[in-house]
């Protein structure tokens, strides 16, 4: 991808998770078919118990991991995300991260970038992605004319929507704190410390971390990060 030959004033990023496949199953047909029924019941709800037990209406569980970190979203930004739907974490989770950004109320400008920029079927691939998605709130603080300039130049709009994502790998919260850094796609790096247990990248705080959808693990944050700054 080629990147603008001109940084200026905002940036936007992109709205991250697990990604679930189905095991085949090896079972002896001849055994299967003398199974006794009473049996299969109990096996059948045994599965949707495990099911329950891992995805609530709005909070991802320690059953959810990425490279052995907890995949349990925080912070105090949580509580604004819907408690279910296709916008809640565990609506979230069942979809690519576009689609996932899509159906959360928070992101909506950040949707608006990602299909002036031609994104969405990229940020819909397989991934894995590690994205920084910056909130409604945070585009808001960036002035009008700004922004509209930025949304109207394709090539500045991907380079800084790339700026907010790091390719071939979900990163959780703690794998980017021990880091301290890591190269996004745009080819620049992002910096990241602890605050009191919360991450902060490049400065920005992390309203709400770890946030899985099927193809990324999403950190949402307040602040609209700059290529250069």
């Amino acid at each position: 991808m080629k990147h603008s030959r001109k940084y200026r004033i905002a940036s936007i990023a992109i709205a991250g998770s697990l990604i679930f496949a189905a095991c085949g199953d090896d079972t002896d047909p001849v055994a299967t078919d003398q199974a006794d029924p009473a049996a299969a019941a109990v096996v059948d709800d045994t599965a949707d118990a495990m099911v329950d037990d891992t995805m609530t209406g709005d909070t991802m569980t320690d059953e959810m991991m990425v490279d052995g970190e907890a995949m349990a979203p925080t912070g105090p930004g949580c509580a604004a995300v819907p408690t279910d739907g296709d916008g809640s974490f565990a609506g979230m989770a069942d979809d690519p991260a576009a689609t996932a950004a899509s159906n959360n109320p928070l992101l909506s400008t950040l949707v608006t970038a990602v299909s002036e920029a031609s994104l969405v079927d990229t940020l819909n691939g397989d991934g894995p992605f590690t994205i920084f998605a910056p909130t409604n709130d945070a585009f808001a603080a960036i002035p009008e004319a700004d922004l509209n300039a930025v949304l109207a130049d394709t090539d500045l709009l991907t380079s800084i929507l790339t700026y907010h994502v790091i390719g071939g790998e979900q990163l959780s919260s703690a794998d980017l704190i021990a880091a301290g850094t890591a190269t996004t796609v745009n080819g620049a790096e992002l910096t990241f410390t602890d605050n009191g247990g919360a991450l902060e990248v490049n400065g920005a705080t992390t309203l709400c971390m770890d946030v899985p959808t099927a193809n990324a693990t999403v950190h949402i944050i307040d602040t609209v990060l700059m290529p250069g700054a």
